[in-house]
């Protein structure tokens, strides 16, 4: 962790002295800043809805990756390495340290379709490059109430920012993708999952700030999981349009593992033991 280059993995101290020596590009730098301020400011008189979240930022819990690029293999490699060293470190680092990724702008605006295609394309090529098998007691089909994406043998709820929100600031980015992801352990660890008193109580004071900070009812999608009725994948990013929006998850999930061999990907483990060059 704290490695020099762009996609290393860095805590909020080293990644916010990195920028203030000009020591990162600029896009990181406002990546930083808007996300920093829409998380520890206000609006409409109203805190960022997500008070775990913000206070986090606050006290300087989360970790952060850099993506130059949606579509570059060594990009995204990097990304994966950078998920899987998050893994092994966030919870010795802090109990709500998430792990907040930003992507280099796009150098065109791309309309809401783009961005949820460009999602899809990340998060199934973590999967294909996963080095660990997709967990035995997640199901693969993510039209299950009990589904949610996994990487490196944990299940997370990745949450996204994207520029092309209106109306919902809570998930607005002007810069271009965001994605935090967060491991089903860290909720469990802060007692807030669905099933806990503690875990509804945090939804209803969440929904109440939504609808105060954004100006607009919550989104029809926002739910529980294990909820019969609610899925996990619509909660990642939000649709603004419907008809620019998957009607169902493009995410194909297979248990069959390794996806790829250590000659596409240096990863991958070869006959239980993991690629020296990892």
């Amino acid at each position: 962790m704290n490695e020099d280059g762009v996609q290393a993995l860095l805590d909020q101290e080293t990644l916010v002295n990195r920028i203030d020596r000009g020591a990162m590009p600029d896009w990181v730098e406002s990546h930083w800043r808007t996300f920093s301020e829409g998380l520890t400011g206000t609006r409409n008189g109203t805190p960022f809805p997500c008070f775990f979240g913000a206070e986090s930022v606050r006290e300087g819990d989360p970790l952060y990756t850099f993506v130059p690029s949606t579509t570059d293999k060594d990009a995204l490699l990097g990304l994966r390495d950078a998920l899987r060293e998050y893994l092994g470190v966030w919870a010795d680092h802090s109990g709500r340290a998430s792990l907040v990724v930003f992507f280099r702008p796009p150098d065109e605006p791309l309309s809401e379709s783009a961005y949820h295609e460009t999602l899809w394309h990340v998060l199934q090529f973590l999967h294909v490059h996963d080095p660990e098998p997709w967990p035995d007691d997640v199901p693969t089909r993510p039209d299950d109430p009990y589904w949610e994406f996994s990487f490196g043998g944990e299940p997370m709820f990745p949450t996204c920012r994207a520029p092309f929100y209106d109306d919902r600031k809570s998930r607005y980015c002007p810069i271009g993708l965001e994605i935090t992801f967060q491991p089903r352990a860290l909720f469990e660890a802060l007692g807030v999952t669905a099933d806990t008193e503690a875990g509804q109580h945090a939804r209803d004071v969440i929904q109440d700030r939504l609808t105060e900070y954004d100006g607009v009812c919550p989104h029809a999608d926002l739910g529980d999981y294990g909820v019969e009725a609610d899925r996990e994948w619509t909660q990642y990013l939000f649709e603004s349009d419907p008809a620019q929006s998957p009607d169902e998850c493009p995410l194909r999930v297979t248990r069959d593992h390794p996806k790829v061999g250590p000659a596409v990907d240096p990863g991958i483990a070869v006959d239980g033991r993991e690629n020296q060059l990892w």
